[in-house]
């Protein structure tokens, strides 16, 4: 099902669109997390982020594992895209709650929140950003390893060109 858009394999398409959106959800979550005036205006749009990457990271296994079929085994990267829709859940329902607590507290009819809990999301927030950030480095990582590991290996330079150096000396 998940395979290939127009010829090209599905996988690296929604792939980059997961190495931009996740980010980007992380990079907003903490901003919301240590700015609360920011979380009216911007926390809908990270948590939209965050929803869009979360919703993308089944499409990228299942497309990985098509691929799989066609390439070959990729290692660890395999393991560690799978556990990739983890952080991103975590990432989204707190950027979520944290909008939705900034909602609550803004509504003159409802009774005040606790600030302690307030701050309570704000810091799991902050941890669960921190963490889906070095989840993303290491799935990123480990894929261009198994992608481009061989191709951008560094080579030795050509024979003749090491004996023309040599003899220039």
């Amino acid at each position: 099902m998940f395979d290939l858009i127009n010829g090209i394999p599905l996988h690296p398409l929604v792939v980059h669109a997961i190495v931009v959106l996740l980010p980007l959800a992380t990079l907003g979550t903490l901003a919301i997390a240590v700015r609360p005036v920011w979380r009216g205006r911007y926390g809908p749009l990270v948590v939209a982020a965050a929803l869009v990457a979360a919703v993308l990271c089944p499409v990228a296994t299942s497309s990985g594992e098509e691929l799989e079929h066609r390439v070959g085994e990729p290692g660890q990267h395999a393991e560690l895209g799978e556990q990739l829709i983890w952080f991103a859940i975590a990432l989204l329902i707190f950027s979520a709650a944290l909008v939705w607590l900034d909602r609550k507290a803004a509504r003159a009819d409802v009774a005040p929140m606790s600030p302690t809990l307030t701050r309570v999301v704000a810091s799991l927030a902050v941890v669960a950003a921190l963490a889906c950030a070095v989840q993303v480095y290491r799935v990123g990582d480990s894929g261009a390893r198994a992608a481009w590991g061989d191709v951008a290996a560094p080579r030795s330079a050509p024979a003749q060109l090491t004996e023309t150096a040599d003899r220039a000396e």
